[in-house]
């Protein structure tokens, strides 16, 4: 490509980005003809927790189709754990070139709550979410054994006595509707953050807590064992394999968003979208297109994930669900912190 190509290429994109910054990155056929070549090379997936979670697991399925819309790039995904994914985010927002080849998964409701407890080193605004890939229920569950058997068993006991509830960190979508919960009919409940998921089940096997606190899907995968009792969200989306579980605000009513504790999605810095809104706009166009493969349903099912609880956002909806939860996690946050 000769200088004065690429100097007219770059000054067209240059005044591109102003345009589409201003249209909600709205582009022109022009500006994405440009990025018919995009991808080139790998594209670099940084990953604010470890590897072999559930986060991973949805990564590969929605990677591992998505790359038949982008001429079978290849992903490449380093995982970040630390700090509740701060550390991540630190490292992607530090180290990720602005060039669209450097995007990060994450789960929008724990780490948004987790810059409420602890406002990040890096500016929110330079960063968003641009595509949600499941929405998968925060819960209370107990275990299949256990003396509380129904939510109005634990509310009961709870204004008793206080209860262990094993939750997998504090900032977390789950661990604030119980919470909520907790405030809004005067139970008592502690949260015990037990460092994960597995832990979580485990306490709650073991007895050593009353309850537990996750996302609805590494429950009900596990239904022998234990039994969800409510969720945290408008409509319950598997009634069929959650013992119908009651939601929170049908049967307490109360009036909190949908509190998704398995929320994914595909975030970008704000500078790689204004350098290269062709680029972005591909992306996006693509990534759209898994949800309608059956490929991707074929995947979903392999990873034991409901389907129902697969849905895409785009970047106003993602907005919209950060803001929400980052509301309500602003009026708990001393209990989110351990404070209280």
């Amino acid at each position: 490509m000769s200088f004065a190509h690429d100097h007219t290429r770059r000054q067209f994109l240059k005044t591109a980005s102003a345009i589409a910054g201003a249209a909600g990155f709205s582009l022109s056929p022009m500006s994405s003809a440009f990025g018919q070549s995009f991808p080139s090379r790998n594209i670099n997936i940084y990953v604010p927790t470890r590897e072999g979670g559930g986060a991973d697991a949805l990564l590969r399925a929605s990677s591992g189709v998505w790359k038949k819309y982008l001429d079978n790039a290849k992903f490449e995904a380093t995982f970040y754990p630390g700090a509740a994914g701060r550390v991540g985010y630190e490292k992607y927002m530090g180290l990720a070139k602005p060039d669209c080849y450097d995007l990060v998964f994450g789960n929008m409701g724990p780490e948004s709550l987790n810059w409420v407890v602890q406002p990040p080193t890096f500016s929110q605004d330079d960063f968003f979410y641009f595509a949600q890939v499941d929405e998968d229920p925060g819960t209370i569950f107990v275990s299949r054994d256990s003396p509380l058997q129904t939510i109005d068993d634990i509310v009961a006991e709870g204004k008793k006595r206080v209860l262990n509830v094993g939750v997998s960190r504090l900032a977390h979508p789950a661990t604030l509707g119980m919470l909520a919960l907790g405030r809004h009919t005067g139970a008592q409940f502690n949260p015990i953050p037990l460092s994960g998921g597995k832990n979580t089940r485990a306490g709650v096997v073991t007895k050593e807590m009353d309850f537990g606190a996750l996302p609805s899907g590494s429950i009900v995968s596990r239904a022998k064992n234990f039994k969800v009792v409510l969720m945290f969200t408008h409509d319950n989306p598997i009634p069929d394999r959650s013992d119908n579980a009651p939601t929170i605000n049908a049967k307490f009513g109360m009036n909190l968003p949908s509190l998704y504790a398995g929320n994914r999605a595909y975030g970008i810095k704000k500078e790689a979208v204004e350098n290269h809104p062709d680029r972005y706009k591909i992306l996006t166009d693509t990534l759209q297109k898994i949800y309608g493969d059956p490929d991707f349903k074929a995947a979903i099912e392999k990873i034991k994930v409901p389907w129902e609880f697969i849905k895409y956002g785009n970047a106003e909806a993602c907005a919209v669900y950060v803001k929400g939860i980052m509301d309500v996690g602003k009026d708990f946050k001393e209990l989110l912190t351990g404070k209280s």
